[in-house]
Formats: structure tokens, sequence, C-alpha cells
């Protein structure tokens, strides 16, 4: 169901890895949670576990993915062959969420990225009323994640201090209206699903909202 973008960093942002950042039990534990929460079934191997593919975008397989995912996508450069592929991808039916990059420079990156795939495309802030933000679960509200280590260490949010003041929510959309693209910028969600175990009080602090979030955001993908 859910596929991870193998991509190729061009710059570093601290406390990231690139492409592997929050894999695989981001995923892994979202498809578990939502196979739980809904009657949704997930793609499963012969020992049970989920399957989590990993693609990049010049592979077959990217046209066989319901839903990309994409971390720390502020170090992500693409070539013009990837760029174009992305683009076909996401304008086929396609969906690509990318949480979990901070600050201003890695937004102008992520941008530029984005904008050779979608020339021209407009990137807009997610209204409380989308149909997104109400698949099962009402998200009035995107939290501020971080991740789990810093916020053991500093219970705070801001992992770039005055140039990651909030969490942003922001899509693009086809010229039907439908979105095939979603950001989480300022936040690291993928914490919230990898790291449910590990902390009571960030499970309590964090994950519950952050799977309210992905339930429904794989539900949209999902359906639209």
């Amino acid at each position: 169901m859910i596929c991870k973008l193998q991509y190729t960093s061009v710059t570093y942002e601290a406390m990231g890895v690139g492409w592997s950042t929050d894999y695989p039990y981001a995923g892994i534990n979202l498809m578990i949670r939502l196979s739980e929460m809904t009657r949704t079934p997930i793609s499963r191997d012969e020992s049970g576990d989920p399957n989590y593919w990993v693609v990049r975008l010049t592979d077959d397989a990217l046209f066989h993915c319901p839903m990309l995912m994409g971390s720390d996508v502020g170090t992500m450069g693409l070539s013009d062959v990837e760029a174009r592929r992305l683009g076909e991808y996401l304008l086929k039916g396609g969906f690509l969420w990318v949480d979990d990059f901070w600050g201003t420079p890695a937004w102008i990156q992520w941008s530029n990225q984005i904008h050779k795939a979608l020339p021209g495309s407009e990137i807009f802030d997610i209204p409380v009323d989308h149909p997104i933000r109400h698949m099962m679960f009402p998200v009035n509200e995107i939290e501020q994640v971080t991740n789990i280590q810093n916020w053991l260490r500093t219970h705070n949010t801001s992992e770039r201090g005055s140039d990651s003041p909030h969490a942003d929510f922001r899509g693009i959309a086809d010229e039907k209206g439908r979105l095939m693209v979603v950001m989480t910028h300022n936040t690291d969600f993928g914490d919230t699903w990898e790291r449910e175990a590990e902390s009571r009080e960030f499970f309590e602090q964090f994950s519950k909202k952050g799977y309210a979030l992905g339930v429904n955001v794989l539900l949209y993908a999902l359906t639209h």
C-alpha cells in the first residue's frame, strides 16, 4: 500500500538522514494501525508483516504504488528524468506525502524540486474544512512534533527555533481539485508512528494525533 521514496540527497539537514529518515517502522506501524482502526486490507508478506516497498522514481514499480511517502525532502535533488517520472505518477492518480523537513532552506529546496515535477503548480495551505482532515477523525490542528530524542531532551518541538515556529499543512491539487501532494513541514509525523512504543509520555502527547492524521491521509489517498 505505502511505498517509501528513495531519492538522492544533495544537501544535509540537522537531525535528518535523507530518504531513510523514519524508515522502516513509521510506515509499517501506520499500516498496522490503519488495518486495526478501519476495514482497509493491507498487503502482508508470508510472515504476516506489512509489505513496505522502497522505490526510486526510475523504478517501474512506481506506478504500482497507491501512495508514496518521502522524509527529509529538504535535502532531495531530482534529475530531469526523475522529475518527469514523478509528475507523470502524480497526474495519473498517484499520491505523495512528504514529512519531516524543517525551516526555510529546506522548504526552498523542496519547493524547487516539486515544481520541476509539476511546473506552475500552486502550493496552498490545506484548510480546516478540507475533506482530508475529516475522513475518519476531525483534525482541526496540525501538531508540531519533534523527533523523540529532541523531545525527551528538551521538551521543545521547534527544531529550527524561530525559523520553524509552527507546523505547516500544505498541498498541491490537480485541475479537478484532487490532492496529489500533501506536505507536513516543520513537523515530524513519522516519529509519532515509528516511536509509538518507546515513551508513554511521547505517545500520549503526539502519537494519538499523529495516527488520526495518518489514517485520514491514507483513506483520502486510497479513495480519491
